[in-house]
């Protein structure tokens, strides 16, 4: 009475080793009636999660024994917990009828089954019984004497139809490829005598073999087939199915020999899976084993196999080369394999086969992106006008090596070094008095070594100025181009000498990628970065490092995995997750992302995905306003305006200085100041009010995960280095920009109250035509909020309402400054009168304001 169960390994929970702070890497294995199945490993960690489907041969009263085990690279496995489950009191508890049935068991230690050391989830499937006949077989199984021993729910003491060759035949290793070997059947054991293991089931258990004779008709019960025999003993004759179609099968005779009490199985028919009754392909045979299983021949390559063959998907034939091999060609892909095809392996394919183009799409447009100006800070020829330190001393060359580094060649020595001969005379022109050195610290900040009397100090001797006042001695600038030079000079004062490699899988990228930056000290993250893919070994010259970039950026700031959101419906900037604690160890990841995008800026790298300006801000420590609001959730920001606009008493609104919050389906309330649910808003106090939302709304509610974000951050990259860029060219560096196509903007630009041939709308396309990439991209940001565009470009431009084209709306007066709406991507262009008066406001739009709605 045997059946084949799905066990599908969903989850586990286990206790935290404080003793191993990366985890175990746990495994399951199933064992039950000489079977084991095996699950695939999860990287490190106390909360895996497998949803791996396995397949058993069990009978009504088997017994499952699940064990978890962390795996080992140098040493054996160690077994993490065990648990057991009845089949039987499963099949009591549901009706006799196993269908998706969810069970968490708790995981007991080895030794000490009271010691519970995590719980296992798990979902049965697949498996129905007759009531009346387990009723009877369960009779039978409490009536086995005691002699006789019991192996993991499977009775001993078999007949000799178990035996017999002809019984189950891939449990008997003396059987090779399911056929006998010329013996008789031996007997059953004695009474009493423990039968010894079975050995594993193999993956494809071989059942008889396909040449069957015409006639199903055997030797007398009990006789046993020779080599060249194909059917089962007549007691068991099976039951088979010609393409489908049901044969000719031979008398049944009578109980076979052998001694002792057994247990028979019950006349009734065993229940099997639903057969599928379409025809099966040319050469195919169906067959149904001893213990009602069915099986499938294939006499062209003469084997066996449990699964229904399909018939070949279109476009597929199937062929034989000259040693006479099956293969199987593609014709529409042209292409030949030699695991035979189903229509759902071909659509598997083909659904890889789109991500990988649109992953390499990304990519390719990834690898285009760039920043304004670093390409002239790298240039053997320096620029004077945005470099930082000024012209080099006569005799020095600045050059640049095959990997982008700096380096500086002295032709009267005709020596080469990696310092700047001009740091020394960074702060301050005149030299250093004798015996004095400047150095720096591991954050950047200048001090002064006096070798006369083996002394450091911070104030400068040719000033008496200290310089910790100010932090690192940057210029302002206005110029985008300066202020990168300005950044990468800095930079390359905190960097390291050397490199560090990191080994990283693609397969388990952002795990692998945790554990190791997590495991560096933060100074050696400025060190060179030396990426290393196994099996793809090679000289990492940039590009391989550039693609740790964008691949890990994707996975870590996937929303999936619920650390970020994005800010709106249809907005695709990431910001913060408030539900991110569902994850326990939440804040270490965020740790670890702080590490990651400092080390994206502090190496001049691009990630794939950007963040919201509000969370720019936040990098750069810059206070947040309420139109910040705006750009994460519009209609939460218009509630607070009408709040503003209109009077609360006169509207019989009655508001507290709390909000309800709700995460996961919880809601809870959160008082903006002491005692917040008992004071009332009104007129008075509704500016605090306001204020106080907007701040818990765009920071307070995720303060825990942002200050593990700035903690990581900080490490590598004080963010002091940042203090003199804004949001929109902190996203720039972060992201990079791309070249933009004037005439696709063109081509996909809507107009209100305007028209294509009015001259506000000539002169709006001449001016962008003369502006350089680096103002079209700060348009754009005015704009639409970001500097990136869709893989389509403009065409896919999103707005608050699904895909919106860039707008040019007719709006206000000659006077006003233009207006930008990032929700709908759409411009307020008021209709000047002149080309220069356009010029000169959208400039000082572009240029001179910050936030949202702006006149």
């Amino acid at each position: 009475m045997k059946a084949q169960l799905q066990i599908i390994v969903l989850s586990a929970k286990l206790k935290e080793n404080k003793k191993n702070w990366f985890g175990p890497s746990p495994y399951v294995e199933v064992a039950v009636d000489g079977q084991s199945k095996k699950t695939e490993k999860c990287t490190n960690t106390h909360s895996p999660k497998w949803k791996q489907p396995l397949t058993v041969i069990v009978t009504p009263f088997s017994k499952l024994i699940f064990r978890v085990w962390s795996h080992q690279t140098l040493k054996a496995d160690i077994l993490l917990g065990m648990a057991t489950l009845e089949v039987s009191e499963t099949l009591k508890s549901n009706d006799m009828k196993i269908c998706e049935v969810v069970r968490t068991l708790p995981l007991s230690a080895e030794r000490d089954n009271c010691d519970v050391v995590g719980d296992l989830s798990v979902c049965l499937d697949g498996m129905q019984v007759d009531p009346e006949t387990f009723a009877s077989e369960e009779q039978k199984h409490n009536a086995l004497p005691n002699g006789e021993s019991r192996l993991n729910g499977d009775v001993a003491g078999r007949s000799s139809r178990d035996s017999s060759p002809s019984s189950d035949i891939a449990d008997d290793p003396s059987l090779p490829n399911g056929h006998a070997v010329g013996s008789t059947g031996s007997p059953s054991p004695s009474s009493g005598a423990l039968r010894p293991p079975r050995p594993p089931r193999p993956q494809r258990p071989p059942p008889p073999s396909p040449q069957r004779p015409p006639s199903s008709t055997a030797s007398s019960t009990g006789s046993t087939p020779t080599h060249g025999s194909s059917g089962p003993s007549p007691e068991t004759s099976p039951r088979v199915c010609v393409n489908g179609e049901p044969a000719s099968q031979g008398s049944n005779s009578g109980p076979g020999s052998g001694s002792g009490q057994v247990l028979r199985v019950s006349p009734t028919p065993p229940r099997v899976s639903p057969i599928n009754n379409g025809p099966l392909p040319p050469g195919w045979e169906q067959r149904v084993d001893q213990n009602g299983r069915i099986y499938f021949v294939d006499h062209i390559e003469k084997r066996t196999t449990w699964e229904r063959p399909e018939p070949l998907p279109p476009g597929w034939e199937r062929r034989l080369d000259p040693m006479g091999r099956v293969y199987y060609v593609d014709h529409i892909s042209r292409s030949t394999t030699w695991q035979r095809p189903t229509a759902e392996s071909v659509r598997n394919y083909e659904e890889w086969q789109n991500q990988r183009s649109q992953l390499q799409g990304a990519m390719h447009q990834f690898n285009q992106r760039f920043i304004y100006g670093l390409q002239d800070q790298l240039a053997p020829t320096a620029n004077k006008e945005f470099d930082p330190l000024g012209p080099l001393p006569q005799g020095w060359e600045k050059r640049t090596d095959s990997n982008g580094r700096m380096y500086f060649v002295h032709h009267p020595t005709r020596s080469t070094q990696w310092e700047d001969p001009r740091t020394q005379g960074l702060l301050n022109e005149k030299p250093l008095p004798e015996g004095w050195e400047m150095r720096f610290t591991v954050d950047g900040i200048p001090y002064f070594v006096d070798h006369n009397r083996r002394r450091t100090t911070y104030i400068d001797p040719r000033t008496g100025k200290s310089s910790l006042e100010n932090g690192p001695q940057i210029t302002y600038v206005r110029d985008f181009k300066a202020k990168v030079h300005y950044f990468r000079f800095w930079c390359q004062q905190l960097s390291m000498p050397q490199h560090i490699k990191i080994h990283v899988n693609r397969k388990t990228l952002f795990e692998d990628s945790f554990q190791q930056i997590m495991s560096f000290h933060p100074q050696d993250l400025r060190r060179r970065l030396w990426i290393i893919f196994p099996g793809e070994e090679g000289l990492d010259y940039g590009g391989v490092a550039r693609e740790w970039f964008f691949l890990l950026s994707h996975e870590v700031l996937n929303p999936m995995y619920c650390l970020f959101e994005y800010a709106g419906k249809d907005n695709y900037c990431l910001q913060i997750n408030p539900a991110s604690s569902i994850n326990p160890d939440h804040l270490k990841y965020f740790k670890f992302i702080g590490r990651f995008i400092a080390m994206a800026l502090f190496h001049g790298k691009f990630i794939d995905t950007g963040f919201s300006l509000p969370f720019y801000k936040r990098i750069l420590n810059k206070p947040l306003a309420l139109k910040d609001l705006e750009s994460i959730d519009p209609e939460y920001y218009n509630s607070l305006i009408w709040i503003k606009e209109n009077n609360l008493e006169e509207c019989g609104l009655e508001m507290y200085f709390s909000v309800d919050k709700e995460i996961l389906g919880e809601v809870t309330t959160h008082e903006l100041k002491p005692d917040g649910g008992n004071i009332l808003v009104t007129e008075e106090n509704k500016e605090e009010y306001i204020r106080l939302v907007a701040e818990w709304r765009l920071s307070r509610r995720v303060e825990e995960q942002t200050q593990a974000f700035f903690e990581g951050f900080n490490e590598v990259l004080p963010q002091q280095y940042l203090q003199y860029f804004d949001a929109k060219e902190l996203e720039v560096m972060l992201c990079g920009m791309q070249e933009i196509d004037l005439a696709d903007w063109q081509r996909n630009t809507i107009y209100r109250h305007y028209a294509r041939s009015s001259k506000q709308i000539i002169w709006f396309w001449q001016f962008v035509k003369e502006m350089d990439n680096e103002k079209r991209m700060r348009l754009l940001q005015f704009v639409t909020g970001t500097c990136r565009l869709p893989v389509g470009g403009f065409a896919d431009l999103m707005g608050s309402n699904g895909p919106q084209k860039f707008c040019i709306e007719k709006v206000g007066k000659e006077n006003w400054l233009p207006r930008s709406h990032t929700c709908f991507n759409r411009l307020d262009l008021p209709p000047y009168k002149s080309y220069e008066q356009l010029k000169e406001k959208l400039t000082l739009a572009i240029e001179e304001t910050e936030g949202f709605g702006q006149e």
